[in-house]
């Protein structure tokens, strides 16, 4: 899908098959779901779903819209780069080569990586920041040997609340 990314937070209630009920939503409207985070919030009643769709601004406008009147969403917020912290987390498995080891050791240094697990041949790093950090850091390690990748999804808080 074209467009450009919109990140969508929503106070839901913490009930069977409501994530179900809000993925349907963009199923019907044609839209794919690029990440998307759900977890209790303080409130054991009250689940927090951060997902980032690709659309332009009218189609999120109604996607919006569609959302608010499923019966336990509580509360439907866009946030964009300046008003919300946004964070993601991934973890790296790269097969480690002699020749490549200097390297990724000032790579981890730089990037502020965290080594989760260190074999002979193998290192497991993590990485928690903004997308573009993200992108930059997998950028920067792909030709040093990335064997496989995880990704959680976007989440975000507003700044001012």
């Amino acid at each position: 899908m074209n467009g450009e990314e919109h990140l969508i937070s929503m106070l839901v209630n913490n009930k069977p098959g409501v994530l179900s009920r809000v993925a349907g939503v963009f199923g019907r409207l044609g839209y794919n779901i690029e990440s998307l985070c759900v977890a209790a919030t303080t409130d054991p009643e009250i689940s927090k779903i951060t997902l980032v769709s690709k659309s332009n601004s009218d189609s999120t406008e109604r996607t919006k819209k569609q959302l608010e009147k499923l019966v336990d969403v509580v509360e439907v917020t866009e946030l964009g780069q300046i008003q919300s912290v946004q964070r993601e987390l991934i973890l790296i498995g790269i097969k480690l080569q002699q020749e490549h080891r200097a390297e990724i050791a000032r790579a981890v240094d730089i990037f502020g990586c965290k080594i989760i697990s260190m074999k002979s041949d193998y290192y497991i790093l993590e990485v928690v920041d903004n997308k573009e950090k993200i992108e930059t850091v997998l950028n920067y390690f792909a030709p040093l040997g990335i064997e496989e990748i995880a990704r959680t999804g976007v989440i975000a808080l507003q700044k001012d609340k």
